[in-house]
């Protein structure tokens, strides 16, 4: 890749509306270029332009299903890019929230959520940093699950299967912690674990997650997380 090339891939994120879409995908979901259109507050011919141009430069895929057509992230690369371009940007001062609802959500995505497919919040660091101190994982040289690691995921019966090329394990930067959370394969599958046990509730239909009773005493008895890091 070419200069001009990087700069014409970097100017697909670099617009408002366009960045407001990739947030919204990164719940890991299909989405429809009316649900965009509202999310980002434009009208449906520009979500339809932006989307077009998002498709075209291999950050979106597309997929149609009658008259329908949904877009989602290309990958979990695309993903990990997208989460690390907001922890980066940091909070903007113009979007403080403007209602209690508003806070609140804020709040609850702050706690605990889905980033694409793995745990991010307060919730994913607070796993991420359990599982290292247990000598689980290790972030010396980058994030790795050591041999109790990986025999600890076999015991929970959580399985590990690799797809392409995504690495095992890999540190994805928090965007409201501002430290890496577990991602890769491993992430992924855990966090298919935690919602598929119970041990978390997705909160209304967005990247919000909570941990349940049964959650808060499976993260004790697995990995020594109190109730209190994850409420």
């Amino acid at each position: 890749m070419g200069a001009s090339e990087l700069a014409a891939f970097a100017a697909l994120f670099a617009e408002e509306s366009r960045a407001a879409m990739l947030l919204a995908l990164l719940d890991g979901r299909a989405w429809t270029a009316g649900e965009l259109a509202r999310h980002a507050r434009v009208a449906p011919s520009t979500a339809t332009e932006h989307l077009g141009k998002l498709v075209a430069g291999g950050v979106l895929t597309e997929e149609r299903q009658g008259r329908h057509r949904y877009v989602r992230l290309a990958g979990p690369g695309i993903a990990h890019l997208v989460e690390e371009l907001a922890a980066r940007a940091g909070p903007g001062a113009d979007e403080a929230p403007r209602s209690l609802a508003a806070v609140n959500a804020g709040r609850a995505m702050a706690r605990g959520r889905t980033c694409y497919d793995h745990l991010a919040g307060r919730l994913g660091i607070a796993v991420t940093d359990a599982l290292t101190a247990r000598g689980l994982l290790r972030q010396d040289t980058g994030f790795a699950l050591t041999d109790r690691g990986l025999a600890w995921f076999s015991d929970l019966g959580i399985p590990l299967v690799r797809k392409g090329r995504r690495p095992l394990a890999r540190g994805c930067l928090d965007w409201t912690e501002r430290r890496p959370h577990l991602a890769g394969t491993a992430g992924a599958a855990l966090c298919a674990h935690a919602l598929d046990s119970g041990w978390c509730v997705r909160i209304g239909s967005g990247r919000a997650v909570k941990v349940t009773p049964a959650g808060e005493r499976a993260l004790w008895r697995e990995l020594g997380i109190e109730a209190g890091a994850v409420r």
